[in-house]
């Protein structure tokens, strides 16, 4: 019973760590796309984004990443013979790897708040994506566990990035016409 409650809010601040990472992006392409507008009206808009950034960053998106892995490592500790199974060890990659890319998107807010914008906004499209392919990997491992064959997990892995990179080039030829 205990472990349920473990469970529930280690979701839970997977869920809101996961929103951070797919909303700030969005922030990141906003705020690049201000930097077009008129002087007067990228004053204004860039300074909101960066208040929104912030507070996304610090308030829902660290906290979150931060009780997520605190809870995982809590089951981990009610669950230690999970660390023996290989659909875990994935996991644990594929969650380094998910650390690693929140700690890539904070440098980025770093230079965002210095207004040290060096990325394009279709630069932060295909960087959104990193997020969602990191998702699927991971739900997916933990769902099927040890009944998903590696091969066929890869070749949808790959699969579903082809997918979203054809859809972030659809959208910027739909966007120019």
């Amino acid at each position: 019973m205990f472990y349920n409650y473990v469970k529930a809010l280690h979701l839970i601040f997977v869920i809101t760590w996961f929103a951070g990472l797919f909303y700030i992006p969005r922030l990141f392409i906003y705020h690049i796309e201000g930097l077009k507008k008129s002087k007067t009206e990228a004053s204004i808009l860039i300074a909101q984004f960066k208040i929104m950034e912030k507070r996304l960053w610090y308030i829902i998106t660290w906290p979150s990443a931060i009780l997520a892995i605190a809870f995982a490592l809590w089951l981990l500790y009610l669950m230690p013979v999970w660390l023996l199974q290989p659909w875990m060890h994935l996991k644990l990659f594929f969650v380094f790897m998910l650390i690693l890319y929140h700690l890539k998107t904070h440098k980025m807010f770093l230079k965002f708040q210095k207004d040290e914008v060096t990325y394009t906004s279709n630069y932060m499209r295909i960087w959104n994506e990193g997020a969602t392919l990191l998702l699927f990997a991971i739900v997916f491992l933990v769902i099927l566990k040890d009944s998903l064959h590696w091969i066929s997990g890869m070749l949808g892995f790959i699969g579903l990035g082809v997918v979203l990179f054809l859809g972030i080039k659809l959208y910027k030829k739909t966007r120019k016409n």
